[in-house]
């Protein structure tokens, strides 16, 4: 099993940083790709972004150029660096994983990830 334990979360101004983690522990093959997704209220959840072990990432158009993704595979830790936050990006957010990787690299569809974390709540005001 997989067990995943997101932090970093907090209210912020808009224009603000916050780094978010997200510490995993399990079976490496179970975790083959990392993903952040995210949900506001009245929202589906949505991908933010993702990194496979090899360090291969991929972001939402939303967020290009203001998240970071990023990993320490020796502390079995991924982050997620969020700058420049907007109103829009207020949403709780979570940690996924999944043994499934495409040829192409991780997938963006929630369905096709196995194992998440609690969530952790990010707060942008205007």
């Amino acid at each position: 099993q997989v067990r995943l334990v997101e932090s970093g979360g907090g209210s912020v101004q808009s224009g603000g940083s916050l780094r978010l983690s997200c510490a995993a522990s399990g079976y490496a093959y179970s975790r083959k790709c990392m993903g952040w997704f995210r949900q506001a209220p009245g929202k589906e959840r949505e991908v933010v972004a993702t990194i496979n072990r090899d360090g291969r990432t991929s972001y939402a158009d939303s967020v290009k150029g203001r998240f970071t993704i990023s990993q320490d595979n020796a502390k079995n830790t991924v982050y997620l660096h969020v700058n420049s936050l907007k109103p829009e990006d207020t949403a709780m957010y979570y940690c996924a994983a999944t043994p499934a990787i495409a040829w192409w690299g991780c997938r963006a569809n929630p369905n096709d990830y196995s194992y998440w974390g609690q969530g952790t709540q990010v707060t942008v005001s205007s």
